[in-house]
């Protein structure tokens, strides 16, 4: 308050010292007929007028100051909605979800900015923002209403309740049941007015920087038929259902996130015990890209298509414990690409892969893939140039699931260009070579190759040391064998190349 004071004499003064300087100027070098006009006594005179005026603004006045209430903090600043401010307890010791859901409230009541997709209102990026806290809540976490998009919610810990719903999810991103209701008994309340037209939920939602403790009691984020949404920088734990359920829309990108069960570093002595999916991902056109899975039964289970796995590392529950690392389960219509990624003690199972692309990809720990049957259908695959390693078990890195009958549809598969160390290689290119003394020669590649019975393409080379040079031809392609026969016996080595590979 001294500083305000000080600051307003001293811009006073300034305007004194400026009429002052005015008068003097204009005294000294006015116009000449103003010469001669101010006596010795007038000049006096317009001092004290002057010092009067200067008085004037100095002098407290008497008149009563207005008053000044300062308000209390808003409870948001440039579209960023504090919980705190709306009662949530950081703490976590006290109930918070009434005090989320009206933050989340006042985000979504927002300006909009324009439509994203038609029937989605943009709300211009506004956050809610959990300050760091860490919040108790009893119920899902809702939008209350759907045809939203461009928001974000980010920044702390939200942790279930005891009498949280086994089936329900911290964050639930589906129509909201309050909007429902509300349309099918007429009601004008905000949920109603916000209602979508469009066929999506929900547009451009981002879910960052948060950790979801669901204390055993369902699941941590679902997304329902949404589009464009991103999880970022999530840590998911204790879910008895899924981490993340996707069901239905298309691009969740779900980024450097780690997701568990039970939370542990590997070799933990309950592992056997691990239920639930981490991920479960059953729309299209997603992605799961440098994720930690650390415990579940099944790290990431795909029922939709087009999506892509990289940077993942599984290590949730060992193959010999009953855990799968991924599981696509689309029979006929896969369309999954695996790249980069690391199976550690857990393997792949895919029913009737078509359009299924692995590479790059290292399995350790015995880790192996399983094509499965379901309808007979192999299609499209390429399994390259992947690295596998084991405790020379015998275990082949490449195995068939043919429980519900054999495969018979198998086209365009492309097994090869793995190494492998401690496993058994399989492949659906192979390469043989017998040598001896006879005129036949059989190469035996059952040992290698993925599929029984099944040898497309042939090519051999025959070379003799014997003086005579023998007629020879290729007599018999069975049971992955393939025989060579001379004219003659001969002294020879028979090299021979074969392929898995039928075209459409």
């Amino acid at each position: 308050m001294e500083e305000a004071k000080m600051a307003r004499k001293a811009l006073i003064w300034s305007m004194v010292m400026g009429i002052a300087l005015s008068f003097i100027v204009n005294h000294v070098y006015g116009d000449h007929s103003l010469v001669g006009q101010f006596s010795g006594s007038h000049y006096h005179d317009q001092i004290r007028k002057m010092q009067a005026f200067k008085d004037s603004f100095t002098q407290p006045s008497t008149a009563p100051s207005p008053s000044y209430t300062q308000q209390p903090q808003a409870a948001f600043s440039a579209r960023v909605y504090h919980v705190t401010s709306y009662g949530a307890d950081p703490t976590g010791k006290r109930d918070s979800t009434e005090a989320l859901l009206r933050a989340i409230s006042d985000a979504v009541q927002g300006s909009s900015e324009g439509l994203l997709m038609e029937g989605i209102k943009n709300l211009g990026g506004a956050q809610v923002n959990l300050e760091g806290g860490s919040y108790l809540i009893s119920r899902p976490l809702r939008l209350p209403a759907t045809g939203l998009g461009n928001l974000m919610i980010h920044g702390g810990t939200l942790r279930a309740s005891d009498d949280f719903a086994t089936d329900g999810y911290l964050i639930d991103l589906s129509a909201s049941s309050t909007s429902n209701n509300n349309e099918e008994n007429g009601g004008s309340s905000m949920g109603a007015q916000l209602s979508s037209s469009s066929s999506y939920n929900y547009e451009y939602i981002t879910l960052k920087d948060l950790m979801l403790d669901s204390s055993y009691k369902g699941g941590g984020i679902a997304v329902r038929n949404s589009l464009r949404t991103s999880i970022d920088n999530c840590y998911i734990a204790h879910f008895s259902s899924n981490g993340i359920l996707v069901h239905g829309g298309h691009e969740t990108y779900i980024r450097n996130s780690f997701l568990g069960q039970h939370v542990t570093a590997g070799g933990d002595h309950g592992e056997k015990m691990f239920s639930g999916t981490a991920i479960s991902l059953m729309g299209n056109d997603n992605a799961v890209t440098d994720v930690v899975i650390f415990s579940a039964a099944i790290g990431i289970l795909v029922s939709g298509q087009a999506n892509i796995i990289s940077g993942v590392h599984c290590y949730n529950k060992a193959t010999g414990f009953g855990g799968t690392g991924i599981y696509l389960k689309l029979p006929g219509l896969t369309q999954t690409r695996i790249v980069n990624s690391y199976l550690d003690y857990t393997g792949i199972v895919a029913e009737d892969p078509v359009q299924l692309h692995i590479s790059n990809t290292f399995f350790l720990g015995d880790a192996y893939i399983i094509l499965k049957s379901i309808n007979g259908v192999a299609n499209g695959i390429n399994i390259v140039d992947n690295m596998f390693c084991g405790s020379d078990k015998g275990v082949d890195i490449v195995q068939l699931d043919q429980s519900k009958g054999p495969f018979k549809d198998i086209k365009q598969v492309v097994i090869d260009r793995n190494n492998v160390k401690g496993m058994n290689i399989k492949a659906t290119v192979a390469r043989g070579s017998v040598n001896g003394v006879g005129n036949s020669w059989v190469v035996d590649f059952n040992r290698v190759l993925v599929f029984p019975n099944l040898i497309s393409h042939v090519q051999y080379s025959l070379s003799s040391t014997s003086s005579q040079f023998p007629n020879h031809a290729l007599r018999n392609v069975s049971n992955n064998r393939v025989q060579i026969q001379t004219s003659l016996n001969v002294s020879a080595s028979v090299f021979v190349t074969v392929d898995q590979w039928v075209a459409n």
